[in-house]
């Protein structure tokens, strides 16, 4: 029962409460909790027993304590159970289609467009809408109805969430198009994409330029509808159209005027949380902020829009990086002039995590070397599979042995423009054992040592093998800590906070893993890293030398947790990192 699990069962349980017509009050202290539940980087289930730990978490009363106690007992909740039981699970599903709260599920079940204990809420929802059930109920025009039964087919055709770099392809290749068109001069991403996440739901685009004017828009708005990538048009306005792609992805391309960029800019980033603080602050000082501009209440004119930066200067603040932007204290910060330069990829000074044809790479030691060469590297590791995963081609004690030869001889090659690193990634196997002698480990510059297999294994059988493989006196870095891939695999269970508490005690580094598909730690992991005194080692886990590139997304993620250059050990250069390791034995 992990944090995310117990703010997911009480952010349900508001909605089941909304539904049901509960007192507002009581589900605003669910919904404050929910959030709370999420945000905090205390381990809730080993909080459970101290009440005291509990209320110190602020948005934790001594109500929403008890409810936390009883989900980390139970594994449930029994409000929401009892509601459940009432409604069924479909209402929860319902709440995922566009522009679906809780009020109007309240609507349509009190109508009988849903029915009892159901759980295909949604396909009850569709056959009401055929047979016209819902026509002349409040708030259920002709509009409505084509908006929840266009909501039902999207949903179906395209229900879940995209990686980052997915998303990002396809907002450079959209991009592309759209400044082919005369008088769209500048093109943005904005939504979670700006700001990081680690997938994205739709993809916000936003263009600017001569022929965004307002009431001038027309032939960009062709343009954009002309897109040749477009699966199906969802919507086609003045100045926003909204289709998919192949694949499903939606995307809102919006055609803004440059006098209100920055303000448009700014809304649409996000997040939502971060937004109501914003304009909450706002409101304080005397102004109104949306998404055309940052005015003034009293009689409306505008004080800054062109820009972000003018718009947080006016509101007595610096300007806060898209991937801090969610409500986590950056705006007190901000307002302090006290925000921390968090980390950019420019930052980086050598990658330390990648595998050549020697196991499952696609590229040779001294082909390697040239690729991070080109991307501005002082140094790089080669770190091949051990001999435990047959699949990948790993190497054994004699092999090992041998590529430590071939990589000195790469070294040398190499002159003096880039430095070549010895390593290894070695298997942690079911029993916390490594998948190589220690006598060969001994003699590698970076040991990472990762989970690769029996991720069935219980959390204390986990957490009890990774403490045994970190004990290692040659293991430097815990590589991809959690196992997870992106919308493929769920993290492994895990006591993560035993796990970083005894790596800081070692000086064993937490490896976050860059590659899009993994971005492990995650950005809630990583400041729970932070504040356990781990250092972290940022690398790409290159299979292929054209991936090198692609720490992209992971700086990304550590901005978001907020880390500075010296939180991260690749920042320094090729000494300084070897020094920060764990000491040889």
């Amino acid at each position: 029962m992990d944090n995310k699990t117990m703010a997911r069962l009480l952010s349900e349980t508001a909605d089941l409460m909304e539904i049901d017509g509960a007192d507002s009050f009581r589900i605003r202290s669910y919904r404050r909790a929910a959030e709370a539940a999420e945000q905090t980087t205390v381990d809730l289930t080993e909080a459970a027993g101290d009440t005291n730990r509990l209320l110190a978490i602020d948005g934790i009363g001594k109500s929403m304590a008890a409810k936390l106690q009883a989900i980390a007992a139970t594994g449930t909740l029994p409000q929401r159970d009892e509601l459940l039981t009432k409604y069924g699970a479909g209402v929860l599903e319902l709440l995922k289609l566009p522009g679906m709260g809780p009020k109007t599920v309240a609507l349509l079940w009190d109508a009988g467009a849903i029915g009892s204990a159901s759980t295909d809420s949604i396909g009850q929802l569709a056959e009401a809408i055929a047979a016209g059930r819902l026509n002349g109920l409040p708030r259920m025009g002709t509009k409505q109805i084509e908006k929840l039964k266009k909501g039902i087919e999207d949903y179906r055709r395209s229900a879940g969430r995209f990686r980052i770099d997915v998303a990002e392809e396809e907002a450079e290749r959209i991009a592309g198009y759209l400044l082919r068109h005369k008088g769209i001069e500048r093109v943005t991403p904005a939504g979670s994409l700006r700001r990081g996440r680690e997938t994205v739901g739709d993809l916000d685009l936003l263009a600017a330029g001569p022929a965004c004017v307002p009431e001038k828009t027309q032939a960009a708005v062709e343009h954009v509808a002309a897109y040749p990538g477009i699966h199906d048009m969802i919507a086609k306005g003045e100045n926003k159209v909204s289709f998919h792609v192949d694949g499903g992805l939606q995307v809102d391309v919006r055609l803004l005027p440059e006098a209100s960029y920055g303000a448009a800019l700014q809304y649409f980033t996000g997040s939502k949380a971060h937004n109501v603080a914003l304009r909450q602050r706002a409101l304080k000082m005397g102004f109104t902020l949306n998404e055309w501009a940052l005015a003034r209440l009293s009689d409306g004119s505008a004080v800054a829009a062109a820009t972000e930066e003018e718009i947080y200067a006016a509101l007595g603040m610096d300007w806060i990086p898209p991937e801090m932007r969610e409500n986590l204290g950056e705006i007190d910060a901000a307002a302090a002039h006290a925000l921390p330069r968090v980390v950019k990829l420019s930052d980086i000074r050598g990658d330390v995590h990648m595998h050549t044809t020697a196991s499952d790479g696609r590229n040779s030691i001294g082909e390697m070397a040239e690729a991070a060469l080109a991307c501005g590297y002082g140094y790089i590791a080669i770190t091949d599979h051990s001999k435990f995963l047959g699949v990948t081609n790993g190497l054994d004690e004699k092999r090992a042995l041998q590529q430590i030869k071939q990589v000195h001889a790469v070294d040398r090659e190499m002159k003096g423009k880039i430095r070549v690193f010895t390593g290894i990634e070695a298997d942690i196997l079911a029993d916390g054992k490594l998948a190589l002698d220690d006598e060969v480990l001994a003699q590698m510059d970076v040991v990472i040592a990762s989970v690769h297999s029996r991720f069935e294994q219980s959390r204390e059988e986990m957490t009890e093998r990774v403490l045994r493989a970190i004990e290692n006196p040659y293991v430097r870095i815990l590589g991809h800590p959690t196992g997870r891939l992106l919308l493929r695999r769920e993290p492994f269970a895990l006591d993560l906070s035993a796990i970083l508490k005894r790596a800081a005690e070692l000086g064993v580094a937490m490896e976050h893993n860059a590659a899009p598909e993994r971005l492990d730690l995650n950005d809630h992991d990583l400041r729970l890293a932070k504040e356990h005194g781990c250092k972290i080692v940022m690398s790409s886990d290159s299979h292929d030398s054209r991936n090198l590139g692609k720490m992209t997304y992971g700086a990304k993620q550590l901005r978001r947790a907020w880390l500075t250059a010296d939180d991260v050990l690749n920042t320094r250069n090729a000494d300084g990192f070897l020094a920060g390791l764990r000491p040889r034995k």
